[in-house]
């Protein structure tokens, strides 16, 4: 892209260049911090529900609700890598340099990646305000019913089945979950007493109509109460006994327990309400969080376009750790200012705006500050001087020695 070719429609232009070059590394980002996230996730899920009945459509649904609450977590840090990858990617080619000599000014050339930010300042409105708690709700309420859903038929080694006053555990099993060595079984009969049952092995079969498991135990021993009143201890070598399956409970209360479930209004309309579900700091703190991360979007680019400018080729990680920080300290920050509205020690609208204020003002400031100068800011200047004390501890370090041939 040249100089010349800015003197054709220079506006649009320069705002269609600059929003193609920062849209596929926003997705990507977007994308792959999502993906990740879950990922994660969904193995400790499938470990937490390795037991249950059906785990795999649980398990699926779960990670179908938690998009929303790692879109809003990732959202912030991947739009700031994309226009920090956008910001070096036009430094080390001199288009910044080119643009700024045609007489463009740096705000004109952070209007497009201003423009996103609010699109999606207000996309964050809907998955802070709308889509989080409702997906919050309908995960808790699929993990109510994973957990209460019942046995499934199989067991891993070393793992307790604890179903409906039934405890069974097994040292070890083959990879199926089916055949068991040393058995320990504890449950009651058909009277309601209690019976301990422990084997050296067992094959577990799930019945065709999928309510029972039968289970085929192997030298063993049977401690049980009989008819008066007694324990009777009986070895067997073969014993074929069955368990039930149980079904999935329903969930317990209504959404809106937690004010994380509450809408925007509904948060709101709480707060007046006499009798809210939680103090009226702690609802207040949560509307005003919730704004606060989303409202935060536009200025990113202000703190991304001092950062990306300082970064030179080669030298990346301080800007980026330096960004990495600040995104971090933002977030604990609020999370900070909410803790301390829901003990009542600090109102909520100072617990949230203040660090709110205080980080939008350093970016404001830092992209101010860059306007007759890009890329020399006190941050810049920070990071220069840091590396060049690690480079001196870098050259300070004795070399290793070479070991001579033998």
């Amino acid at each position: 892209m040249s100089v010349q070719d800015l003197t054709v429609a220079p506006g649009r232009l320069i705002d269609r260049y600059l929003l193609r070059l920062l849209f596929w590394p926003l997705i990507a980002c977007l994308g792959v911090t999502v993906v990740a996230l879950l990922l994660e996730r969904v193995l400790r899920l499938l470990d937490a529900l390795s037991q249950s009945s059906a785990r795999f459509d649980y398990v699926s649904q779960l990670a179908f609700n938690l998009v929303p609450h790692y879109l809003g977590l990732a959202l912030p840090m991947a739009f700031f890598l994309a226009l920090f990858i956008v910001i070096t990617k036009l430094s080390d080619g001199s288009e910044i340099d080119a643009l700024l000599a045609s007489g463009q000014s740096l705000e004109r050339i952070a209007a497009p990646f201003l423009a996103v930010a609010v699109f999606l300042s207000v996309f964050s409105v809907v998955v802070f305000g709308y889509m989080q708690p409702y997906s919050r709700y309908a995960y808790r309420a699929v993990m109510h019913a994973a957990i209460n859903a019942g046995w499934n038929g199989k067991l891993a080694g070393g793992a307790f089945i604890d179903d409906s006053g039934s405890l069974l555990t097994a040292d070890s099993a083959d990879l199926a979950g089916q055949r068991l060595t040393r058995v320990f079984i504890r449950r009651k009969d058909a009277r309601g007493h209690e019976e301990i049952i422990t084997a050296a092995s067992a094959d577990l079969r799930i019945d065709a109509d999928g309510k029972t498991v039968t289970m085929g135990l192997r030298d063993g021993r049977r401690i049980a109460m009989d008819g008066g009143g007694a324990y009777r201890n009986l070895a067997f070598s073969r014993l074929t006994t069955q368990t039930p399956l149980a079904a999935a409970a329903v969930l317990l209360r209504a959404r809106g327990g937690d004010e994380r479930e509450l809408t925007m209004g509904e948060l709101l309309d709480q707060a007046k309400s006499p009798h809210p579900v939680v103090s009226k700091g702690t609802l207040m703190s949560e509307f005003y969080g919730r704004w606060a991360r989303a409202a935060f979007l536009p200025f990113l680019p202000l703190l991304a376009f001092p950062l990306g400018l300082a970064s030179k080729r080669g030298n990346r990680a301080p800007g980026l750790i330096m960004a990495g920080l600040l995104l971090i300290a933002f977030q604990h920050a609020l999370q900070l200012g909410q803790s301390l509205a829901k003990t009542g020690k600090v109102a909520a609208l100072p617990a949230i705006w203040v660090p709110f204020l205080i980080f939008t003002g350093l970016a404001v400031w830092l992209f101010v500050g860059s306007r007759t100068r890009p890329g020399d800011t006190p941050v810049s200047r920070l990071v220069r001087r840091i590396n060049k004390l690690v480079t001196r501890v870098v050259r300070a370090l004795p070399l290793p020695r070479k070991r001579l041939p033998a």
